[in-house]
């Protein structure tokens, strides 16, 4: 029977996760009491079923029962039952946003503020995300980025990396990015808005790639920003960080921010990468919805 413990921080998209799951095979329970964990576990691996893949749900939920949630993971180890934990979570300022789209309750804000109840969760769930095998944030992925990384795990076998590095253009004058870790301004580089045939063109025509890397500056702006990267990703990934947004700023995010963060992930998308690594362009049409 293959094993997956489904669990983390409420609101990071765990029943989604599990819906995905079904659809990969997985005969999937949710919010599985801890009092009947180790007996279904039990029925389920003595019985020889059909169905030998298994998804449970468990999180806050369960109440004080989640307090037993270790001891009962300990018991399939004398059990001879193999199993992995699969561990969602998502920046504070996500989830505070995600709860307040959807007018849910957090389970254990007690009338309180959110923040106060989430604060309680990761207190209360820390065993489970410092003993889990996988670890996705969600704060920045979108439904089918994590359908992707969770059939290339539990379909395709593919080996985990749990850093994601998101390169993430933008334009300062609509604000810099609320969950950047990383801010780079390119600025100083020519800006090929002046240039009226070049006006309309993106970061993504070549005419555009070409304007902006003549410059040596900004091929040695890239060359040390790549350095650096490279330096910083081992010791973020020793510490557990498990996501990593670098952004790249020009006035309107469309010219010279969109041509070096393609480049810097050009450059860091190697085959022997042991990182997750995806690109977005924040405001790359803006200036074009505006008519400008």
């Amino acid at each position: 029977m293959k094993l997956v413990i489904v669990t983390g921080m409420s609101g990071a998209g765990k029943s989604t996760a599990m819906k995905m799951m079904e659809d990969m095979g997985y005969f999937c329970i949710d919010n599985l009491p801890t009092i009947l964990f180790e007996k279904f576990l039990e029925f389920f691996n003595g019985s020889q079923p059909t169905q030998q893949k298994v998804a449970i749900g468990m999180d806050v939920r369960s109440g004080a029962d989640l307090e037993n949630l270790e001891f009962a993971l300990q018991r399939l180890g004398y059990m001879e039952i193999p199993f992995e934990i699969l561990f969602l979570d998502a920046d504070d300022r996500v989830l505070i946003k995600r709860y307040k789209e959807t007018r849910r309750i957090h389970p254990l804000t007690n009338g309180e503020r959110i923040e106060k109840g989430l604060e309680r969760e990761r207190e209360k769930i820390a065993f489970l995300k410092k003993d889990a095998d996988y670890i996705i944030d969600t704060s920045n992925l979108l439904t089918r980025e994590l359908k992707y990384e969770l059939e290339r795990i539990f379909v395709n076998d593919e080996e985990f990396k749990s850093m994601m590095i998101t390169i993430l253009s933008f334009g300062f004058k609509y604000g810099i990015p609320a969950d950047s870790d990383m801010v780079m301004d390119v600025r100083f580089l020519p800006n090929p808005y002046y240039d009226v045939e070049l006006r309309p063109k993106t970061g993504n025509d070549k005419e555009i790639q070409d304007f902006v890397m003549k410059y040596p500056e900004a091929t040695e702006f890239i060359d040390k920003l790549e350095d650096l990267i490279q330096f910083l990703i081992p010791q973020y990934i020793s510490e557990g960080k498990n996501q990593l947004v670098i952004s790249i700023g020009c006035t309107g995010g469309k010219h010279r921010s969109v041509t070096l963060a393609n480049e810097l992930h050009k450059r860091l998308d190697g085959e022997d990468r042991d990182y997750g690594l995806k690109i977005e362009h924040r405001d790359l049409t803006k200036d074009a919805l505006r008519g400008k």
